[in-house]
This record gives C-alpha cells, sequence and structure tokens, in this order.
C-alpha cells in the first residue's frame, strides 16, 4: 500500500511541480526572487504548523531542530532558492533542461553515501535517454548561448541540483519515521534562510506588486510547497532514487506543454519526439528501480 501511495505521490510531483517554472516566472516579475521563496516556504511551513498544532499532534523537539534546519538549508535554501535566482537570467525552457540534470546528481551522490545502492546499467542508460529526450524537447525554443546570464543561471541550477540532492540523502537516510511536522520544520527553517539571504543581497519591496504576482506565489505556497514538497517527501522514503528523480525529466515534458497551451508557444513533432524519448527513459529506468 504505501508503494501504491508513493507512485501516487511521485504522480503529483510530476504533474504540479512541471507547472511552477511558469508560476516562478510570474512571481518574480515584481517580486524580488528569495524574499518571495523565502515567503512561500515560510507560510507554507507556518500553516502546517499551525495545522498540526490545532490537531493536538506532537512537534519535533527542539534536539531536532538542527537537522532539521540542515536538510531545510539543502532542500528548500539552496535546492529551490538556486531555481528561482536562475530563472531572473536564463530562459525557462533552458533553466529546465539544466535542472533535469539533477537525476544524475542524485543517483551518483545515494550511490556515494554510506550504505548507497548503485544504479544499475539500465538505470545509467535509462537517465541518458531521457536526458536526451529533455534536449530534444527544448531544443527548438531555447537559444543556448554562452553569455553573462547563461553561466550565471547555469552554476545556479547546477548548485540546486547538488543541494537538493545532498538533502534528499542525507532526509532518505532518516528512514520513514519523518512526519509532516518534520516536513512542516523544514520548510520554516529553509524559507528564513531565503529571507535571509535576500535582505544580505539588498532584496526589498520597493514598487508595486501585481496581481499575477500575488496569485502566482499562493499557487506556489498551496499547490507547489503544501501539496507537492509533502508529497516529494513521503515518495522518498518509499521509491528508488533512480525512479523517483524522474520527476524532473516529466516536469519539462509539462512545462512545455503548458508554454504551448496558456502562452502559445510553438509544438511541433521535433518536441513530440522528444517527449516520446523522454518516457521511453522513464520507462526504462522504472523497470529496474520500481
Amino acid at each position: 500500500m504505501s508503494r501504491s501511495r508513493a507512485y501516487a505521490a511521485w504522480v503529483v510531483l510530476c504533474l504540479v511541480w512541471g507547472t511552477t517554472y511558469l508560476a516562478i516566472r510570474v512571481a518574480i516579475e515584481s517580486i524580488p526572487p528569495l524574499l518571495m521563496a523565502g515567503v512561500r516556504w515560510i507560510v507554507a511551513g507556518s500553516l502546517l504548523i499551525a495545522f498540526f498544532r490545532i490537531r493536538g499532534h506532537s512537534l519535533p523537539e527542539r534536539r531536532q531542530w538542527l537537522p532539521l534546519a540542515l536538510r531545510g538549508a539543502l532542500l528548500i535554501g539552496l535546492g529551490n532558492g538556486a531555481v528561482v535566482w536562475a530563472e531572473q537570467t536564463v530562459p525557462s525552457g533552458l533553466a529546465a533542461v539544466l535542472v533535469a540534470l539533477v537525476p544524475f546528481w542524485m543517483v551518483g551522490i545515494d550511490a556515494l553515501a554510506g550504505g548507497g545502492k548503485a544504479p544499475t546499467v539500465r538505470q545509467i542508460v535509462g537517465l541518458f535517454v531521457g536526458f536526451a529526450g529533455i534536449v530534444l524537447l527544448v531544443s527548438p525554443n531555447t537559444r543556448m548561448v554562452a553569455g553573462t546570464g547563461f553561466w550565471s543561471g547555469f552554476i545556479a541550477t547546477q548548485l540546486a541540483c547538488a543541494g537538493w540532492a545532498l538533502g534528499s540523502t542525507y532526509a532518505r537516510r532518516r528512514g520513514p519515521q519523518d512526519t509532516l511536522s518534520d516536513v512542516a520544520f523544514e520548510m520554516l527553517f529553509g524559507g528564513l534562510l531565503l529571507i535571509l539571504c535576500g535582505a544580505m543581497l539588498g532584496e526589498k519591496l520597493g514598487g508595486v506588486v501585481t496581481s499575477r504576482s500575488w496569485i502566482a506565489v499562493v499557487y506556489l505556497i498551496v499547490c507547489g510547497s503544501l501539496v507537492a514538497y509533502s508529497c516529494y517527501r513521503y515518495a522518498l522514503q518509499h521509491l528508488p532514487v533512480a525512479t523517483l528523480s524522474l520527476y524532473v525529466y516529466a516536469n519539462t515534458v509539462i512545462a512545455v506543454f503548458l508554454g504551448t497551451l496558456v502562452l502559445g508557444e510553438p509544438f511541433n513533432w521535433w518536441m513530440g519526439t522528444g517527449a516520446g524519448v523522454v518516457l521511453v527513459g522513464i520507462g526504462l529506468v522504472k523497470e529496474q528501480g520500481g
């Protein structure tokens, strides 16, 4: 039953986080990136903590706060914050293809960690096939120009991948005893770090925040954080790392289709072929890993 629920949670990740690239882009139109991300996660974490307090559930003891803060810093502060930062200078399609390197980071770090399971040959082939599909999918609409914006965005996305992989491996080692109240504190600590970093970089709300940016932030809080992040933390404890990490491939496919439907971006047979190749890669990895 837990495996079935984990796959259901994985499907939610694929669907919801595939829409957050667009939501982040809209949100940072009129809100500084790190402040926006910090508010998103602080509000989400605070709502979860308040919910558990009202329901009378126990919250993590203070001795647990340090490991929760570390996980929040890696997964949310670095893993999400760097992606938001990158979307200032990197087109969404290119950001998606760079973040799609995260399965390689996750599988590699998990294998190197103590007790980690090395990926099989089929899993490695599946990861490369899936990534090739991502490149096919986004390349028609992406200008990979190695300018200042590209390199700063590239570094930011790879820091995000590293932080996400390290945080996921650290959280996975805790085992299935993690609770949603633990997840809530990860959100809170990660959000506080983002606010601190934003303040140190001189970010502040100096202009008018548009209604569409506020709507995007609310969507990110409810769907991207409360729903999808909770699903990720559940799936992390019950699915093989190689299988779980494929959500980023599905995210990119969905992001491209969403751009076609909402923003009127072009879709052609080349992109359709890329989507098909991604699905083949997912199938290769899932057969062995799931």
